[in-house]
Parts: structure tokens; sequence; C-alpha cells
């Protein structure tokens, strides 16, 4: 196990790239088990999760190669060998359930463990069974490890998910890709990490239409190729990069970002006063010389409220950051986190870092800035809150330790270097 060692009041200011999106990157690794002919993914994060995922390939027979130079992974699906993955490795990941659609769609039988990943809240998988199930894919929730198996080819329906849940609609739409006949899946998740993933299989050679909205149409085929795709930026992390940068009351230039994700995120770092521009080249440019940390109020006068919800509301993967954020803006702010009932959690390290916060519940707390943050010793809980607690240490006066730096390590790409690289004092201990 490794501690993140921070000593705090460094302004951040540099250059970050945008590496790909990790939310993409998962589904799309799962989506190349659908092919009959070798996939080439670019873009790839080189993260822990990404390499756990093609470990799961790999031990189901895939031929994987994966050159974390390049960011760019291989993956021959027409060796696998075994239909039934190891729970080691699907302990490790939320996303070892994405294997579910595409290999019963294309093999016809998967054994699934119960799947892993960060520990926020209840994670239902009833979304992604009662689809399977509409398909024709026979499984007993009940009966762990689950057995997904079918007898015949997979048949198109119409499918209302009782949740917009984004890996139940990644999973429904790659199974739905090679069922016979028409699926019409509605109230689907439409984050852009999903929206590449059906671009993914559209050059794949599947027919989807609706992409971006809340219902998808897929008109199932009888085989999909091998293609060449590439990653989207990931704008969870360059908002997290931004975020700190105005905490610590620097300047960033972010490469790679798109217009659509950042047109989303405006909205909630406006209400903290943090503004940018972005030239069309996709270079976004901060500068707090230029703002002033200020929490808005309501029209009405009334406090904010800054509330997550399904995509194009703010994703709940910032709202730990944005937090923090507030922790150093001028004003009074309430967050709704209303997604996972246990992601709030992690504000009990800034109220000991001397934030002031009161948690109302399990889903909301209100923070008051601004607050002098000290640096203490704590453990990240999770990929998004150890995210937020790194922002913090930047913040606070003193040193600021964080044990289980290996749950950062699942989302965020060499985060100490990337960090250090823009003046941070930060480094990794054994």
């Amino acid at each position: 196990m490794s501690d993140f060692v921070i000593e705090g009041g460094a302004s951040l200011s540099g250059i970050h790239v945008t590496p790909g999106n990790k939310n993409a990157a998962l589904p799309m690794i799962a989506a190349a088990l659908l092919a009959d002919s070798p996939v080439e993914i670019s873009n790839l994060p080189v993260i822990n999760d990404v390499k756990v995922m093609l470990e799961l390939l790999d031990s189901i027979g895939a031929n994987v190669a994966f050159d974390e130079k390049t960011r760019t992974a291989k993956i021959d699906p027409t060796t696998v060998s075994t239909t039934t993955l190891p729970a080691e490795l699907c302990n490790k990941v939320r996303t070892s359930v994405l294997l579910a659609g595409p290999l019963v769609a294309k093999m016809g039988h998967v054994v699934v463990p119960p799947p892993g990943g960060d520990v926020i809240g209840r994670r239902r998988l009833d979304t992604h069974f009662e689809g399977l199930r509409k398909l024709g894919v026979v499984v007993d929730p009940d009966k762990i490890p689950y057995d997904f198996r079918t007898n015949s080819r997979l048949v198109g329906t119409r499918i209302l998910l009782d949740e917009a849940s984004v890996t139940a609609t990644e999973n429904l739409v790659m199974a739905a890709s090679l069922a016979k006949g028409r699926t019409e899946l509605f109230n689907v998740a439409c984050e852009p990490h999903v929206q590449d993933v059906c671009r993914m299989l559209l050059t794949m050679g599947a027919k989807i239409e609706g992409i971006g909205t809340n219902r998808l149409v897929v008109e199932g085929v009888e085989s999909l190729s091998g293609a060449k795709v590439r990653v989207g930026p990931d704008y969870i992390e360059s908002a997290s990069f931004i975020a700190a940068a105005a905490a610590t009351h620097g300047k960033i230039k972010v490469e790679n970002t798109l217009a659509e994700d950042f047109e989303v995120l405006e909205r909630p770092f406006s209400k903290l006063g943090v503004t940018w521009t972005r030239n069309e080249a996709g270079v976004l440019t901060f500068d707090s010389k230029y703002v002033d940390l200020r929490i808005s109020t309501e029209m009405s006068g009334a406090i904010l409220k800054i509330e997550d919800g399904v995509w194009p509301s703010t994703p709940t993967d910032l709202l730990s950051v944005l937090i923090v954020l507030a922790t150093q803006a001028d004003g009074i702010a309430l967050f709704f986190e209303k997604m996972f009932e246990s992601r709030l959690y992690f504000v009990d390290h800034l109220i000991g870092m001397g934030a002031q916060i009161v948690q109302c519940d399990p889903h909301r707390v209100v923070v008051k800035g601004i607050s002098k943050l000290r640096g203490t010793r704590m453990s990240s809980p999770d990929i998004r809150a150890g995210m937020a607690l790194l922002v913090a240490g930047l913040c606070a006066q003193g040193t600021t330790t964080i044990g289980n730096a290996e749950s950062i390590d699942r989302g965020y790409e060499s985060i100490e270097t990337s960090l250090a690289a823009l003046g941070a004092k930060i480094k990794r201990v054994k």
C-alpha cells in the first residue's frame, strides 16, 4: 500500500493534457468481445481499472496486448476459450459485469461473480438482469456466481429501464447488437461515455439510432467486425484539475477537451465563481486572476443548491471535488447527492481538516466558505473522494497524508506526476 504526502500552499500552474475517459475505456474493452476479428483501442488511460479489465479478457482466452507507451490495446476475441470469469479479478472492478452482455450474446453463456469497485452505497444490478431477461437470457439473481445463458440467439424487444443506469444501458446495447430483430431501449443513460461505446459499435457494424438521447433503437446484426477505435477525453479528470487550480488560486491550460462536455460542466463551476475560456483547438484556459471564488445564490436569494443526476445534470463523479472547491469559495451552498447514499461520508475528513461543513443526512451537506484547511492524515475511501482529498491537501496549511493511494490510481493516471508537473509538492511513499 502507498500514501500520498502533500505539502500544501502551492498554486498549480501549467499545462495538463486530458487522458482517455476511464468510464468509456472499460465498456469499450468489453465491447471488443463482440467482434469476429481483432479490435484496436487507442488513447486508453494507463490506470489500474483498465489493466484489470484487460486481464479479465486475457483470463478467458482472448489474445490481449497492451502498449502503455502508445496507450493502445490490441484484442483478438476469437481465441476466447471459456466464459467463466475469475472471482479474484471481478472483485476488483465494478465493470466486470459489463462482460455479461457481450459474452451471453455471442457465446450463449457466461458466469459472472459479483462485481467489486468502490463502496459508495448500494449499486443494484436489477436493471441488468431484467433487461437481459427480456432479450431471452436465463439468469437467477439469487444464485451466485451469476449464470447467464441462452439456448438460442437473443431476440430484440421493447425494454423500459427502471433507472437510467450507465452500465445497464451499455450492457443491453451491446447484447442487442447481436440480437435478432429490433430492440427499443427507453430511459437509457446518455452520458458521453455511453455515446462512445455506441459509436464504437457503429464502427464495428452495429445499427444504432438515438445516440445521445434517452431512447436507443438497435437493429440486430448477424456479426460484428473488428475495428480501430479511440477513447474520448475524460472530462471528469480534466474538470478535477481545473478545480484543483481554482482552489489553489492558480492557472491552468487543459488540452484535449470537448465543447459538449464542458457546456454541461460550466453550470456547477460558474455557481462557485469558476469560469474559463476554450478555443477551437480544444484548449481550455483558467486563470484565477480573472475570477472571484464566490458562491452565488439562487435567483430568489435562497442558498445555492448543487445536485447531481443523470446526464446532462451535474455528474455524480464530480460532486466530491466540487464540495472541496466550495470550501475555498466565499458563501454557502447545499450539495445534494441523489445517486449514492455513501458517497458523501468522506466529508468527515474535510471537517477534520477545518472545513465548515454540516452533514444533514447521507445525501446532503451544507458547505460554508472560505475555510482555512489544515493538513492531517486520512485514508482515501474511493476514487472520486480520494481525488477530492488530494485537492483539499493542496489547499491546506502543513502536511497532508492520504493513505490507500491505490484507490485513486484506479481512476487517475500517475496523479502525483501530473500534479507535480503543475507545481504541487506531492510524493508517493510506499
